[in-house]
């Protein structure tokens, strides 16, 4: 059985990512979405919240599971008896970065391989950042991220707002 690792932050989960599960699922015999808490980045949501939105999004793949890490991935992948780490790519500068990653995690784990998959041309400019900032001035984001996530942010958003003008 081949299991893989798709990490990320997932703040929050776009229809970009579930572009990649889906064809990970595809792809290999389990596929486990690893949410990551970026200390480099300011999320929105908070890990329970995004581990929640994955599971109901991820919901009708049964070969994908839902879950955090913190530390190396690599140790996180060899722990769960991965042997792939998925990595989606938008645009050469992504491919820039995940390289250096790439390398180092196959220094750190030789046995653990990436494997990068394009994202397909309709989720080429798609990125969790552009979609809380549409949602944040108030775009659509339909389409950009499953419904359920859509309304969830548009809560969640309308909450910041409430509480931001108590202050």
């Amino acid at each position: 059985m081949t299991t893989a690792v798709y990490p990320g932050s997932f703040d929050p989960v776009t229809s970009g990512h579930l572009d990649i599960i889906e064809r990970a699922a595809h792809l290999f015999d389990k596929v486990i979405v690893a949410v990551a808490p970026n200390t480099q980045k300011n999320p929105l949501f908070t890990t329970q919240e995004r581990l929640s939105l994955l599971r109901k999004v991820c919901e009708s793949f049964s070969n994908v599971s839902v879950d955090c890490f913190s530390g190396l991935l690599v140790n996180y992948a060899l722990a769960h008896g991965a042997r792939a780490i998925v990595k989606g790519l938008r645009a050469v500068s992504d491919f820039e970065f995940e390289l250096q990653m790439a390398q180092m995690n196959r220094r750190l784990a030789p046995e653990v391989h990436t494997v990068f998959m394009m994202t397909t041309t309709e989720h080429s400019y798609l990125s969790s950042s552009i979609v809380k900032e549409i949602a944040a001035l108030g775009g659509s984001v339909k389409g950009l991220v499953p419904g359920v996530v859509e309304d969830f942010l548009i809560k969640k958003l309308q909450t910041e707002i409430a509480l931001g003008e108590r202050e």
